[in-house]
């Protein structure tokens, strides 16, 4: 077997994790009462998220570059940070997926980019993101893991 195997067949392709970002969102019954653990709290409801590519992140990096005109007449490139942050979380969370019309229509907007902008509070926006940069290994060396 050639050196190029272990390129070939990597251990996993993708990567998903539930995580928990708020306890403002809860399991419920059929009913839809709180479902509660032994302790009597609500039990939160995680999120689950994915790993994101360098290919998807690439795609998402084009989506979120502005050009703009400088002072001097020129013209340049820059990466508008709050619309790849929105992109990145759209892409990477499968539940609740934020494309979900419901979703959209809950909180009053077209767009499901604005969903977790509306939906989260900052904290919770900044772990939510924090979670999947820590899954897709942004930010993070090889020592690290």
């Amino acid at each position: 077997m050639s050196n190029l195997s272990a390129f070939l067949h990597p251990l996993t392709v993708q990567e998903e994790k539930e995580v928990y970002i708020s306890r403002r969102f809860v399991q419920r019954d059929e009913a839809g009462n709180p479902v509660l653990g032994p302790d009597g709290k609500p039990i939160p409801e995680p999120f689950k998220i994915r790993s994101i590519t360098q290919d998807e992140a690439d795609a998402l990096l084009k989506q979120s570059t502005r050009t703009v005109k400088k002072r001097d007449g020129s013209m340049e490139q820059t990466v508008d940070n709050q619309d790849f942050n929105r992109r990145l979380i759209v892409a990477a969370t499968v539940m609740p997926d934020f494309r979900a019309k419901e979703l959209c229509d809950a909180y009053g907007v077209l767009d499901p980019l604005l969903v977790p902008g509306k939906m989260l509070f900052s904290g919770e926006f900044n772990r939510l993101l924090g979670e999947i940069i820590d899954l897709s290994g942004l930010g993070t060396s090889l020592e690290d893991e």
